[in-house]
C-alpha cells in the first residue's frame, strides 16, 4: 500500500488491537481548532473517527501492520472546510457540461478556451460558462462581447453568465433560445435589442435573475448515469480545495425529489466524498404552502446519515418574500402584503419542528421578515429550538441584528462582495460598502456566523477566495472594500468555515474541530494558511483531503493515494480537457508582488505630493521622475 516515509514511527510492542489506527498522518503542523489542544503534529484515525492527537511519539501505540502512515512533510493540517451556503447538488448535476472561468486571469485566455471548446463540442450541445468569474479578475478588466463569443464559436450556442447581473449569448445561442424581435421581456428581466429591435445577445437581470436561469434551463442536460459521474467529479473538485462538508442551499430549478436522486443514490452506494446537509426550496409560485405541507408529511430534518441529511427548508419559503441581489440595479421593492402567506409558511414549519434558511440581501427585507417572526414569538414559536438563519444579509442593520439574536437566529455570509463589491460601492458609496456585510457587528452581537461562497452561479466554489476576502477585505480584482478594523483574523475566518458551519446543521459535537471522537475530516495544505502572505491565500489548495478517514483527494507527493474515479463523461466535456478551477502560481513565486509593491510606492508618492500641494508646500505639477528607467 502506498505511503510516505514513516521513519520514527514504529509499532509499539504488544499494542492493543482496539487502538490500532487505520490511518495516521504525522510530521504535520496540525491546527486543531480546539483550545484545549490547539497544536499537535500527528493524528490517528480509526473507523472514520479521530482516535488520538499528539506528537509523533505519542501515536506509536496506534501503529499496526495495516496502518497507513502518511508523512505530511511539515505541512499545515487543518480541519476540513465546510461551505455553509453552496449549491452543491445543482452544481454537481451540471459540472462536466460547464466551461469554468474560475481563476482565469485574462479575457484573452478565456476566449481562447471558448474557441478550443467549440471545436470539440458536438452539434446540438451548448457551451456554458456559469458563474465563478467576474470581469475584475481579467487583465483587460472587461466582459466579453456577444460579437466575440460569436467569433469564437460561430455555430455552437454559447451562454456566459456574469454574476446575478447579466448573460451574454452568441448568435447561435440567441437562435437556440428562441429569442426574436417579437419575444417580450419577462417580468424583472430585459432582452437587450439593437436599433432594429433584434436581440443583441445580452440579457439583463432587472433586477430578477429569472431570465438568466430560465434561458440556461433550456440547454441540454445529462442522462442519469452521467449526472452521477458529473457529481462525483464536482465533489472531488471541492475536495481539491480542502472541503469536506457543504450545506446545500437548494435554489431555483432544483426540484425535490427528482433533482436529489443523484446524491441520494451516491450516498446509498457510499460514493459521496463530501458530507452534504440539504434544504428543500418550493419551486412554483402559488403552491409553496402545498409543497411544504407535502414534505412535512413525508420527511423530517435529520433524516439521512452523516454523509447526506435533510437540514430544513429554504433558502426561499415563498417567492414573494425573496429580494434580488443584482447590485448594478436599484434595490427592489418587494410587493406589499407578502407577509400573510409568508407567515403561514413559517408557522407551518416551526409548529412541525422544521428549521429553515432564508435568502435576504437587504435590511428592508430582513425587517419585514423579523416582524413576522416576532408576531409568531407571541405564540412561543421563536425561539423554540428549531435552527433558522438568514443568508447573505449584506445590509442588515444593528437593530435587526439585535432582533435576530433575540429570536435565536444565526447568519450565513458569503463572499459575493468579493465579486460584486465594486458595483455595490459605485451604487451605495464606499462608506456603506465598508460595512457590507457587517460581520464584526454580527460577531459582537454574539450571533453564530458561518461563511460560504454561494457558488456556483456567482462566486467561485474555491473557499480560499472567500477566506482571502474575509482576511484582507479585498475583491478578486484587488478593490479595497474594508479598512483593517473590519477584517477578520485568519483564525476567526477559518472558524467561520469550520466550526460555525457545523453549528448550522447541529453537528458541532462531531465535526468542525479536530478532537478525539470527532469525524476524521481534515486537509493538508500546499501552503501554510497562517503564515503565507495575504496575496497567496487564494492560491492555497489541498495536497491531501480526508473525509471520514477516507483519502478522497491526493496530489503532489501523495498522488495516487486517493480513490479511483470514473472517467469523465461525455468525453467532449470542458472539464475533461481544461479541468475546473484554473490554478496559477501564487504571487510570491512570481514577480507580481514586486510589481504590486512598486505600484503601491508610486501611489503613495502621488498621495504625498497631493498632501504637500494642499498645504502650499509643492507646485500643482506632478512630482518629477528622477529614474530614467521609469520615463515614458
Amino acid at each position: 500500500m502506498t505511503s510516505m516515509p514513516v521513519a520514527g514511527v514504529i509499532p509499539a510492542p504488544g499494542s492493543d488491537d482496539r487502538q490500532i489506527a487505520d490511518l495516521i498522518v504525522r510530521n504535520a503542523k496540525v491546527f486543531t481548532g480546539d483550545p484545549r489542544k490547539p497544536v499537535v503534529s500527528a493524528i490517528a484515525v480509526r473507523g472514520g473517527r479521530i482516535t488520538a492527537l499528539g506528537e509523533d511519539g505519542d501515536i506509536a501505540e496506534h501503529v499496526g501492520a495495516r496502518t497507513r502512515v502518511v508523512d505530511a512533510l511539515g505541512r499545515r493540517l487543518i480541519p476540513g472546510l465546510n461551505d455553509s451556503h453552496l449549491h452543491v447538488i445543482r452544481g454537481g448535476l451540471n459540472y462536466v457540461l460547464e466551461l469554468r472561468w474560475d481563476g482565469v486571469r485574462s479575457l484573452r485566455q478565456a476566449l481562447a478556451m471558448l474557441r478550443e471548446q467549440a471545436a470539440r463540442t458536438p452539434k446540438g450541445q451548448w457551451i456554458r460558462v456559469v458563474g465563478g468569474w467576474t470581469a475584475e479578475q481579467f487583465a483587460e478588466r472587461r466582459m466579453p462581447t456577444a460579437a466575440e463569443l460569436t467569433d469564437a464559436a460561430p455555430d455552437t450556442p454559447v451562454f456566459v453568465l456574469h454574476l446575478y447581473q447579466s448573460a451574454i449569448l452568441n448568435r447561435a445561442a440567441v437562435r437556440a433560445a428562441g429569442f426574436t424581435r417579437d419575444t417580450p421581456d419577462p417580468k424583472g428581466g430585459q432582452i437587450v435589442r439593437d436599433r432594429d429591435g433584434e436581440p443583441t445577445g445580452v440579457l439583463l437581470a432587472a433586477p430578477s435573475a429569472l431570465i438568466l436561469y430560465s434561458t440556461l434551463a433550456g440547454a441540454p442536460t445529462l442522462d442519469n448515469a452521467d449526472k452521477k459521474i458529473s457529481t462525483r467529479h464536482f465533489l472531488r473538485e471541492l475536495n481539491r480545495f480542502g472541503l469536506t462538508s457543504a450545506i446545500d442551499a437548494a435554489g431555483g430549478f432544483q426540484n425535490f425529489p427528482d433533482n436529489y436522486r443523484t446524491v441520494i443514490e451516491l450516498a446509498r452506494d457510499g460514493e459521496l466524498s463530501l458530507r452534504i446537509a440539504y434544504h428543500l426550496f418550493p419551486q412554483t409560485a402559488g403552491q409553496e404552502l402545498a409543497d411544504l405541507k407535502r414534505w412535512i408529511e413525508t420527511v423530517r430534518p435529520g433524516d439521512g446519515d452523516e454523509w447526506l441529511r435533510l437540514n430544513g427548508a429554504g433558502e426561499n419559503l415563498t417567492w414573494a418574500a425573496a429580494d434580488f441581489e443584482n447590485f448594478s440595479e436599484p434595490r427592489p421593492e418587494l410587493a406589499p402584503g407578502y407577509e400573510e402567506e409568508f407567515e403561514q409558511a413559517v408557522r407551518l414549519l416551526m409548529e412541525n419542528g422544521w428549521g429553515f434558511r432564508l435568502h435576504a440581501t437587504y435590511d428592508e427585507t430582513i425587517r419585514r421578515d423579523l416582524a413576522v417572526f416576532e408576531k409568531l414569538a407571541a405564540d412561543g414559536l421563536f425561539p423554540a429550538g428549531n435552527r433558522w438563519l438568514f443568508d447573505h444579509a449584506e445590509t442588515v442593520s444593528a437593530e435587526s441584528l439585535e432582533r435576530i439574536a433575540a429570536l435565536g437566529g444565526t447568519i450565513s455570509v458569503q463572499n459575493r462582495m468579493s465579486f460584486q463589491g465594486r458595483a455595490f460601492a459605485e451604487r451605495y458609496g464606499a462608506a456603506v460598502a465598508a460595512r457590507t456585510p457587517p460581520i464584526k457587528e454580527m460577531l459582537e452581537q454574539g450571533l453564530a456566523v458561518a461563511a460560504g461562497t454561494d457558488a456556483t452561479r456567482v462566486s467561485s466554489y474555491n473557499p480560499w477566495v472567500a477566506l482571502h476576502w474575509l482576511v484582507t477585505g479585498r475583491s478578486v480584482g484587488g478593490f479595497h472594500l474594508y479598512p483593517a478594523d473590519r477584517r477578520l483574523s485568519r483564525e476567526k475566518a477559518l472558524e467561520l468555515f469550520t466550526r460555525a458551519g457545523a453549528r448550522i446543521t447541529g453537528e458541532q459535537d462531531v465535526k468542525g474541530t479536530l478532537r478525539e471522537g470527532y469525524f476524521a475530516d481534515f486537509t493538508v495544505l500546499t501552503h501554510d494558511y497562517f503564515s503565507v502572505h495575504d496575496d497567496d491565500i487564494p492560491y492555497i489548495e489541498s495536497v491531501l483531503t480526508v473525509v471520514g478517514g477516507r483519502i478522497v483527494y491526493a496530489a503532489a507527493e501523495y498522488e495516487g493515494m486517493d480513490e479511483l474515479m470514473p472517467s469523465i463523461s461525455p468525453s467532449w466535456s470542458p472539464v475533461s480537457h481544461f479541468g475546473g478551477y484554473q490554478a496559477s502560481p501564487p504571487p510570491s513565486s512570481t514577480g507580481a508582488r514586486q510589481a504590486d509593491r512598486l505600484g503601491e510606492a508610486v501611489a503613495d508618492a502621488e498621495q504625498h505630493h497631493r498632501w504637500r500641494v494642499t498645504r502650499g508646500l509643492a507646485p500643482e505639477s506632478a512630482p518629477a521622475i528622477f529614474d530614467p528607467c521609469f520615463t515614458l
